[in-house]
């Protein structure tokens, strides 16, 4: 049994994805409660019900939330029934399953995640635009179908398939002579090209001034690329397109619109081809102002100064930051709407600044009135500022005919590519060195993930999934591992060593400077465990996070974060895993051909 609910700031249902199991409980749980004729419980459940069951709760977590900052984030129920929630830009995130807190919360934050990609901070796209819940419900099917047997999507890092320099350079190229091809058909400069095999990352190029895609934006880009309906054909190249905003960064979050275009070119070869066409300066300041905009609605409630002020404070920045963005803009379509948002929120600032001087309840209840006016001005530019249906279609035919272009030139290399990501195995600069013959170098080593929380690039043994001993014993086994090490990772344990009746298990956390020299933390995050994120990357970056904890008022740019997996034979000992893992922190690069420094992980 498993559901996500989206329920906005009235208690409406917003968006809907649930299981039968679940439907089938809501329907005689209703009709226990006297919402529904129990002669008619086997009807499709509607939103006035589920308003109807979830409402109390859903306001007690509200006021636990709005008035006292102490919200609860998970219930749990008899007979293994959990459930979860989480907030986003006033929206409230419920998922009810018959699964662990953790995987539930997990399960919401990459949900929140799908829709910031889809929405940006107007989560009520979903009610009004059925193509974007579509969008939303395919997406998030395929980050369950990924982090069911992707070990990489698992870990949220991006699996490089590693192959020679001639290979590499050969396919950065051809993307290249593609985008300069691509951007002298349409109107459009700024795009990114991406090849993906298997989902592993083989070749990226980005054309001149386009913003820099972040690691979660090419992990989620992973996540589009495998939810496409669209299959390879051998003599058409069928373009399947969808409208994203990309979120950036923690540091410099933003909702910049991309179209991208995903056209398979072989079978397990995938074209992603990302079209910036929103305006970057505008897009980080209204996402600020909507940020914001959502806090001082949240603090006002409490009516207090000194809690107020600061909030405000921001909210004016962000408001003068897209101001200045908007000036700057010479697009007739949004000036309308530009000067009616700045005039509104000239007004609206008044007042919060009589409130500040005067405390009068009624400046008060005035600009939170014109506060919720101000909320649909943010949306209606957010919307003008999206990717139009006719840039969606106009650029599909041109993507077409390059990404035929494409396929042509990698053709020869094609079988190669797809060999090379089921057994990635000739890796770095050493062609007759494979990972299984590395693994040799450490008896009793059965399976490693090794990640580079700089690039979050991960560098693992391929695992075969069509075997069924495999998957009955190895995959669930290190799936576990996983799982426990987050958990526990969660809780601020940067080290854990432990054993079941089969394996050894090992993990480790550790930092390095930019010189490579290891570097202890000189603060433990035990007890800052609560201020962390959820270990991973696509919802929030958990490993920046938790740079800044261990080393307060240091950059974390300049230091470099790494976790280590290791799964060993039960018979190997504790002293022979703590020498192996410190021998693959050193050795690593041998097979990525990238050269590291050694570590003492202790």
């Amino acid at each position: 049994m498993k559901c996500l609910l989206v329920f906005d700031h009235l208690n409406d249902v917003v968006y809907t994805k649930y299981d039968e199991k679940f439907s089938q409980h809501i329907r005689d749980f209703a009709a226990q409660q006297g919402f529904v004729n129990p002669e008619n419980s086997d009807v499709v459940v509607d939103d006035n019900v589920l308003v109807q069951i979830f409402s109390p709760i859903i306001t007690s977590q509200r006021i636990m939330n709005c008035q006292f900052g102490n919200s609860y984030t998970s219930i749990q129920c008899e007979g293994g029934l959990n459930m979860c929630f989480d907030e986003y830009m006033g929206y409230l995130f419920v998922s009810v399953a018959q699964e662990d807190i953790h995987s539930i919360k997990k399960y919401i934050n990459i949900c929140i995640t799908v829709v910031r990609y889809l929405c940006g901070p107007d989560v009520c796209q979903l009610k009004v635009c059925e193509k974007r819940a579509a969008a939303a419900t395919r997406l998030i099917d395929s980050w369950v179908h990924l982090q069911n047997n992707d070990q990489a999507v698992f870990v949220e890092a991006v699996e490089q398939l590693i192959v020679n320099s001639d290979v590499s350079s050969v396919t950065l190229q051809i993307l290249r002579k593609s985008v300069d091809k691509l951007i002298s058909s349409i109107d459009c400069s700024k795009i990114h090209a991406m090849v993906l095999v298997n989902n592993k990352f083989l070749s990226l190029y980005s054309s001149q001034n386009a913003k820099e895609l972040s690691a979660p934006d090419i992990l989620f880009a992973t996540i589009v690329s495998q939810s496409s309906a669209t299959k390879f054909e051998q003599t058409t190249y069928k373009v399947d397109s969808l409208q994203v905003l990309l979120a950036g960064s923690d540091q410099n979050p933003c909702c910049l619109a991309h179209v991208v275009h995903v056209i398979p070119i072989c079978e397990g070869i995938n074209l992603l081809y990302l079209l910036e066409v929103g305006n970057l300066a505008i897009s980080s300041s209204l996402y600020e102002a909507f940020f914001h905009l959502h806090t001082m609605q949240l603090v006002q409630i409490q009516k207090d100064v000194d809690t107020l002020r600061p909030a405000f404070e921001n909210l004016d920045l962000a408001m003068k930051r897209l101001n200045d963005a908007l000036k700057k803009n010479k697009n007739n379509t949004i000036e309308y709407s530009a000067k009616q948002l700045i005039k509104k929120w000239d007004i609206i600032r008044k007042k919060y600044l009589d409130f500040l001087k005067t405390t009068s309840d009624e400046a008060l209840l005035r600009a939170e009135t014109l506060a919720l006016g101000l909320l649909e001005n943010l949306k209606q530019l957010l919307s003008l500022m999206a990717v139009d249906d006719k840039i969606l279609t106009s650029t599909r035919n041109q993507t077409a005919e390059v990404a035929k272009i494409v396929s042509e030139k990698l053709n020869s290399y094609n079988e190669f590519l797809k060999v090379k990501s089921i057994r990635n195995f000739t890796l770095g600069s050493r062609d007759s060195l494979t990972i299984n013959k590395y693994l040799e170098e450490f008896p009793g080593l059965v399976h490693f993930l090794y990640v580079d929380r700089v690039s979050h690039r991960v560098t693992a043994p391929t695992l075969d999934f069509s075997a069924d001993e495999t998957n009955r014993l190895t995959k669930n086994k290190i799936w576990a591992m996983i799982k426990f090490s987050r958990n526990h990772l969660q809780e601020g344990n940067l080290s854990l060593m432990w054993k079941d009746t089969i394996f050894n298990y090992a993990y480790f956390v550790w930092f390095e400077d930019t010189s490579g020299t290891p570097m202890k933390p000189l603060v433990y995050p035990t007890n800052s465990s609560k201020a962390l994120p959820l270990p991973g990357l696509l919802g929030s970056d958990f490993y920046r996070k938790l740079k800044e904890v261990c080393f307060p008022k240091m950059s974390s740019a300049k230091i470099r974060c790494y976790e280590l997996f290791c799964v060993h034979l039960g018979l190997v000992t504790a002293s022979c895993v703590l020498e192996h893992t410190r021998r693959l922190a050193a050795t690593i690069w041998e097979l990525r051909g990238l050269k590291a420094h050694p570590i003492d992980l202790l």
